[in-house]
């Protein structure tokens, strides 16, 4: 079979397959006519069951469609994702601990595709040492059902590694823009390039099937070689969705898509408010010349400030599903960038990300404790799991993680250079978190510098855990800064003021680095 309908595709799953799906959080390059099909099926016939899922990054909207179309008790057995954030039924079945749930580095899974389709034993890796992956804590796992150990710590040349062995792949749901009658798949109208190739190639080696869903059908020698991504033998059925989506939110854009550039690339400016103080502050620890990725949510607003500055073009943007230059997108399109330079397959990317490629990575922060450690990833019965967070945090030069200092702190600021603080909101600085996603123990071991900014209060990461080095003109440190700590950290000898000028609406005289020394330095 090599062209048929979404239901004849999804009738070749069997119950008990390892399903892997590729794509990305938003819709961005989601099979959903074949991922559709297949919970039709299921609850029209009660039929697959038992399913192990495997996901790279995040999937879906948050409206039931991507790894949700599986949330159903019965469908799924166990899920291995590398984000869960997206996949809000999912993560209810995770929390009532009727499947099987565990989240590893998105980079991780990304190359134990590729090792896969080798053949090799799995993947060996720095990535996760320290963090809640490793197996001296949680082994990746996000609830009391998922029992078995899926990554190892080993010892090579006398430093410890992660070990994640391969395991059996069955079923690979990719797609594509454009299939020839011989089934060769180009991407000309994808976000990414994810790891399209890297899955089929890991299902096809493993005597597995490989569905694919396209846009477009075209006769046979209608394709040019060097715009097959997907070779036509590694596919096994081809399913044409007409109406297939950029994302969920964008229909088509050939910026996105890579196949156009605008001459003239205009960022929004931010919204004046709590955020633009924090991306205002994070800005000023990117250097001239560094390779920057920024994380999805608030560190968007990095790339929207350095442009009304007119640096934009100052520091190198990338994405880890695999774009470099440009300016990432944000929202549910987050994956994508426009005007990029280049752009290449997930794997690739992170293997320059693990190795150091990234100057400086500026990534939200939901917790941090007294030990400079990091949770993004799990919060009582929401696990929304890490994506490529790990990665990224470790493999990183330097790494500015940004957040509002307590939780429901953004509020409204009077653009006039003070800032008055409400009393309440829920810490974020905690003594212990709840998932360590990053770890400050680590950073210092390696030397890894490492700073947390907020509209409050600027620290950095020691050999004793966060220093607070910076806090906001006209705060009190006691009632405005410590009070709404979980612990309490070493207070910098020369602690100094923020610059007004972050808090303006206008943000004039502006310094080029830092802040300036204050007078309350021995305020404690």
């Amino acid at each position: 079979m090599r062209f048929c309908s979404a239901d004849e595709a999804a009738a070749l799953v069997t119950s008990g397959s390892t399903v892997v799906v590729d794509g990305s959080g938003g819709g961005v390059n989601e099979p959903m006519a074949i991922l559709e099909a297949l919970e039709t099926r299921f609850l029209a016939t009660g039929s697959p069951t038992g399913l192990c899922v495997v996901h790279v990054s995040g999937m879906g909207s948050g409206h039931g469609d991507g790894i949700d179309r599986f949330a159903h008790e019965g469908m799924v057995k166990r899920v291995i994702g590398g984000h869960w954030g997206w996949a809000q039924g999912m993560q209810e079945l995770a929390s009532d601990n009727l499947i099987e749930a565990y989240c590893l580095p998105q980079g991780t899974i990304s190359h134990l595709l590729r090792v896969a389709a080798a053949h090799g034993p799995g993947v060996i890796s720095h990535i996760g040492l320290n963090t809640f992956v490793d197996p001296r804590l949680d082994g990746g796992r996000l609830n009391d059902a998922a029992k078995d150990d899926i990554v190892q710590l080993v010892n090579l040349s006398g430093k410890d590694w992660i070990f994640t062995p391969v395991f059996p792949l069955d079923v690979a749901i990719i797609r594509g823009t454009t299939a020839d009658e011989n089934g060769n798949i180009t991407m000309e109208g994808e976000g990414l390039l994810a790891e399209t190739l890297a899955t089929a190639q890991a299902v096809r080696n493993n005597g597995g099937l490989v569905l694919a869903q396209v846009r477009n059908r075209v006769a046979a020698g209608r394709l040019v070689a060097d715009q097959v991504r997907v070779p036509g033998v590694l596919v096994d059925a081809i399913v044409v969705d007409p109406t297939q989506r950029l994302s969920t939110a964008t229909d088509r854009d050939p910026y996105l898509e890579g196949r156009e550039r605008l001459g003239e690339l205009t960022i929004d400016p931010m919204e004046f408010g709590v955020r633009k103080v924090i991306a205002r502050r994070a800005a000023r620890e990117l250097a001239p010349g560094d390779v920057v990725n920024l994380g999805f949510g608030m560190p968007d607003g990095v790339a929207a400030v350095l442009a009304e500055r007119g640096q934009e073009s100052s520091v190198t943007f990338t994405v880890e599903q695999g774009h470099i230059g440009g300016v990432p997108a944000g929202g549910s399109d987050f994956g994508m960038a426009r005007n990029a330079d280049a752009s290449v397959t997930a794997d690739q990317q992170f293997d320059w990300y693990d190795g150091g490629g990234v100057d400086t990575a500026v990534l939200s922060f939901a917790e941090v404790d007294a030990r400079g450690n990091v949770n993004v990833g799990r919060f009582g019965r929401r696990v929304p799991g890490v994506g490529g967070f790990i990665n990224i945090s470790q493999g990183s030069k330097k790494v500015v993680f940004v957040g509002t200092f307590v939780a429901g702190g953004d509020y409204e600021l009077d653009g006039a250079g003070g800032i008055a603080v409400p009393l309440d909101g829920k810490q974020k600085f905690v003594q212990q978190v709840e998932q360590v996603s990053f770890s400050g123990e680590r950073a210092t071991t390696v030397g890894q510098p490492v700073v947390y900014v907020s509209e409050r209060a600027v620290f950095e990461l020691q050999a004793d855990g966060p220093v607070l080095v910076e806090i906001a003109p006209g705060l009190d440190l006691e009632r405005d800064i410590l009070a709404h700590m979980g612990f309490r950290p070493r207070i910098a000898d020369a602690l100094r003021t923020m610059d007004a000028a972050l808090f303006h609406r206008a943000e004039q005289a502006l310094a080029t680095a830092g802040a300036a020394p204050t007078a309350k330095g021995g305020d404690r």
